[in-house]
Formats: C-alpha cells, sequence, structure tokens
C-alpha cells in the first residue's frame, strides 16, 4: 500500500511540474507583445543589429548621448525658440506658441498615449560611456522622438535653413536608439506623431 501511494504521489509530482513547465512564459520576450505586432518586431531587431557597430565609437556616443541628454524635457527645443524669439521680429509670438505645444505634446504622448502601453525598454547590462537619465515610462511611443519633430515643424516655418531643423530633430530621435532607452518603432511613431502635431498647430495657429 505505501508502495503505491508513493507512486501515485510521484505521478501527481511530475504532473504538476509538466504543467507548470508548459505554463512557463518564454525566456525570449515572446510573451512581451509588441505594440505593432510581429512586424514592428521584427524591424525592431533589424534596426537594432544594423545599429550596433555604431555603438562604442567615441564620436558618435558622445554626440547621440548629448542631443540625447539635451533634449530631455525638451530643453533643447525651448532654447531654441527662445532664441528664434530674440532675433527675430514678432519673434516672441513663435516662442510662445513652440513652449505650448511642447508643453501640450508632453502631456498628450507622455500623459494619455503612454498610459495605453506597457512596454519594456530595450536591455542594457554594460556601463554607458557618458551619463544619462532613465526613463521610467513606457518605452512606446518615444517622447524625445515626438517633441523633436514637433518642434523642427514649427521652427522651419519661415525658415531659411529648414532642413536644419529636421536635421537635428533626426538625430535627437535617433540617439535614443543609439543609448538603448527606446526601440526603432517607438522613434518612427514618435516622430510621426510630432510631424502630425505640428502640422495640426500650425493650421490652428498660423503665424501673422
Amino acid at each position: 500500500m505505501a508502495t503505491a501511494s508513493g507512486s501515485a504521489a510521484e505521478r501527481g509530482h511530475l504532473s504538476i511540474v509538466m504543467d507548470t513547465g508548459d505554463d512557463a512564459p518564454d525566456d525570449d520576450g515572446s510573451a512581451d507583445l509588441h505594440p505593432l505586432g510581429p512586424v514592428g518586431a521584427a524591424f525592431d531587431k533589424v534596426v537594432d543589429k544594423a545599429w550596433e557597430p555604431l555603438r562604442g565609437n567615441p564620436n558618435l556616443d558622445r554626440l547621440f548621448y548629448t542631443a540625447s541628454e539635451l533634449a530631455d524635457f525638451s530643453l533643447l527645443w525651448h532654447l531654441a525658440g527662445t532664441a528664434r524669439g530674440v532675433v527675430r521680429r514678432n519673434g516672441h509670438r513663435e516662442a510662445i506658441r513652440l513652449s505650448a505645444a511642447l508643453g501640450a505634446e508632453s502631456a498628450f504622448v507622455n500623459g494619455a498615449v503612454k498610459s495605453l502601453f506597457r512596454r519594456d525598454r530595450p536591455d542594457h547590462e554594460d556601463e554607458r560611456p557618458h551619463k544619462l537619465r532613465q526613463p521610467l515610462t513606457s518605452s512606446f511611443p518615444s517622447g524625445h522622438a515626438s517633441a523633436a519633430f514637433l518642434a523642427a515643424t514649427l521652427l522651419s516655418e519661415r525658415s531659411r535653413v529648414r532642413p536644419f531643423w529636421f536635421a537635428a530633430a533626426g538625430v535627437v530621435a535617433f540617439s535614443r536608439v543609439h543609448v538603448r532607452i527606446h526601440h526603432a518603432s517607438d522613434v518612427v511613431v514618435g516622430a510621426g506623431i510630432g510631424l502630425a502635431l505640428g502640422r495640426l498647430v500650425r493650421k490652428v495657429l498660423p503665424l501673422r
């Protein structure tokens, strides 16, 4: 009787172990669903693999880490708007419009939109070559990218150096991929949101 009871207990224990193993999440992160589905996940992997050789280059690290830090809280864009406001006639109106738009964008993207997603940020275990603030919000979408392209859309209006503003926005946006704070799809979607918001602001609050 004792042997039969022991065998039954062992079979029950084995069944529990097997069931637990089947229900456990995969270690490859497949349980973490991508906001854009399999296509988005594949896109992120391709971009990250292509970008990896650029990481560790001292000059590129300095450029992208500096751009990423300067754009924290949209400081870079507020400074650019203020400078434009000082040197241009009626520039204070442009500066005020930009600052107000950036404030609204931050509330919308970092508050409303990010709250709809709970995406983890890219893994990074190595020591960083430069100082970098680690955000606690969802990785999707990128607030740096949305703010950058919103600012570029507004700053480029009536500007003789229109390409410069979008180039600067691109550096800031993809600095987030370089420093492994955002996935590539976070940045692309964030940039799209910024462009759309910028055009909306230009339509609702046109310069006179």
